[in-house]
């Protein structure tokens, strides 16, 4: 493929030949959002169209707002990895992916732009608009990838996006001292606040035992949608944000 027409009237196009049809019946039906983890937004435009790397996006975001496509949107780009979300596993065929340029958590993590973050709002709600897509499923990489991915990290003012109409987000309740959930516990308290993480969507298995893979959904969850405090360990607060945010996206289905 030696070029194409943009899908977001305004973004400039850059063909990566990191990509495939999309598999099965899947259509685009959430959009996954990245951070680079790279020192440059040239470098890391470059690796994702660099075929030695095998990875791609459909999109990326510049700090400067520039928009570049790499994938038409009816292809299947390499970004998700191993994932899953509402037992969906292969969410590469299922999604659209927008990495955003930031150098992240282990080269000097710094607040995403005012223009960057305006240009990431335009883009997603084009998207958003063309392929019916709900609030709930504009998705961290890290919600559906825990552990294995932090990004776009607990800077991403994922706030700011709801407000500007794209994606779900209700406002964390207040950290105050209390009762917790951490690593160790066991009951019927630990298989509710693993009940209400599968619900929502994150890959967790129902078990009543707050072993190491539920704290590492925890600190997704917080880094998310609880962004002041990501420790992986379910304070009053956590709680409380997690069954409003829960019964804010039933009320939306009924």
């Amino acid at each position: 493929m030696s070029g194409f027409s943009p899908d977001h009237a305004g973004a400039e196009v850059r063909v990566s030949p990191n990509f495939g049809p999309r598999r099965g019946p899947f259509r685009p039906d959430m959009v996954v959002l990245h951070y680079t983890g790279m020192e440059t937004g040239a470098g890391a435009e470059a690796w994702l169209c660099n075929p030695a790397s095998e990875v791609s996006a459909h999109y990326l975001v510049h700090e400067d707002g520039r928009i570049v496509q790499m994938v038409r949107e009816s292809d299947r780009a390499w970004h998700a990895g191993k994932s899953s979300w509402r037992g969906q596993t292969d969410l590469n065929s299922a999604s659209v992916g927008i990495e955003v340029v930031n150098p992240g958590h282990t080269l000097g993590y710094r607040p995403f732009p005012k223009r960057q973050i305006e240009a990431v709002i335009a883009l997603t709600a084009d998207i958003v608009s063309r392929h019916g897509i709900v609030s709930e499923r504009i998705l961290a990489h890290s919600d559906v990838a825990p552990g294995r991915k932090v990004d776009p990290g607990e800077k991403f003012p994922w706030k700011v996006l709801c407000a500007a109409g794209v994606g779900h987000w209700v406002a964390a309740s207040p950290v105050r001292k209390g009762p917790v959930l951490q690593e160790g516990d066991v009951g019927g308290n630990v298989e509710q606040l693993q009940s209400l993480l599968a619900l929502y969507g994150y890959g967790i298995e129902i078990t009543g035992v707050f072993d190491p893979l539920t704290r590492i959904v925890v600190e997704a969850f917080q880094r998310h949608f609880r962004p002041r405090l990501v420790d992986g360990i379910a304070d009053g607060s956590t709680l409380r944000t997690l069954r409003r945010l829960v019964a804010s996206a039933t009320a939306s289905l009924d």
